[in-house]
């Protein structure tokens, strides 16, 4: 299976945006204090699951450090290439790259300390073969965070009809052998659920 186009640009209705787009996003949504309140840290190995052009993984990076690692999966090869472009500039050495679908993208087994998706769950075709992946990616004290739109009417993003609430989300994970263990109201727009691995 095929996953639909993830990243902002998606969820924005155009199919790439300028510097001044990221701007605007920042007023709504701070990728720092997100991955803050996840508890990142330097020396972490961080996997972005449909991570568009690095809203998320390049803060990630620059937490992480050059003793850490970011792996972004996402299936816009564009986008990937302006990631890219952007941790040259940079000088963001920790940064991997891998273009595909997210359903077939097992990085690793067991690697990953955090394996994150930016408002990027509801887009795929089959999300529990996604997570069920991120288990696959996930050390075994590994976390899986899932940050995306609530499921109400917003000036922003998706119809709500495409969006998932937050026992929907918790319900796919537990379906692909994860445990929430904790849910978090991100305002204005979003929420946080956070699960770990099933063993």
């Amino acid at each position: 299976m095929k996953a639909t186009r993830t990243g902002m640009a998606h969820h924005m209705g155009s199919s790439r945006h300028r510097p001044e787009d990221e701007a605007a996003r920042r007023r709504w949504q701070h990728p720092e204090s997100i991955l803050e309140e996840i508890g990142l840290a330097a020396g972490e190995t961080f996997i972005d699951v449909g991570c568009g052009e690095g809203f998320f993984a390049l803060p990630a990076a620059r937490i992480v450090g050059p003793h850490g690692r970011v792996c972004g999966i996402d299936i816009d090869a564009e986008a990937l290439d302006l990631l890219q472009e952007k941790s040259f500039h940079e000088k963001l050495g920790n940064v991997v790259l891998h273009h595909g679908a997210a359903e077939e993208a097992v990085l690793c087994e067991g690697c990953a300390d955090v394996v994150f998706f930016g408002i990027s769950l509801h887009d795929f075709e089959d999300p529990v073969r996604v997570l069920a992946n991120a288990k696959r990616m996930a050390a075994p004290e590994g976390r899986i965070v899932d940050v995306d739109w609530k499921k109400e009417p917003l000036p922003l993003g998706p119809p709500a009809a495409k969006k998932f609430d937050t026992e929907h989300a918790a319900s796919l994970m537990a379906e692909a052998g994860l445990r929430v263990i904790a849910v978090a109201d991100l305002e204005p727009y979003h929420y946080m659920v956070t699960a770990v691995p099933e063993r």
